[in-house]
């Protein structure tokens, strides 16, 4: 899972990249059935970028999963104490 280090307190990690290579899927195949640049797909991949919820529920129907079950939202230890 990729994660974005830290957002207010909170981690946000994904499994895109192994959802889409469970479907062999490049990243140019999931961009163009969400209807983005494959650029934005390797960003989210990557947690360099955090999708609207918009696009996490289309590239969640894509790949045939919750959006739960795709995107994890955790606190981090700092946020615990």
């Amino acid at each position: 899972m990729s994660a974005i280090p830290y957002i207010n307190g909170m981690r946000l990690s994904n499994s895109i990249k192994q959802h889409r290579a469970r479907l062999n899927l490049t990243q140019q195949d999931l961009a163009e059935r969400v209807n983005v640049r494959r650029q934005t797909i390797l960003a989210i991949e990557k947690g360099h970028f955090i999708p609207s919820t918009l696009l996490a529920f289309r590239i969640a129907r894509e790949l045939g999963m919750k959006v739960d079950d795709l995107f994890e939202l955790s606190d981090t230890e700092e946020r615990k104490r």
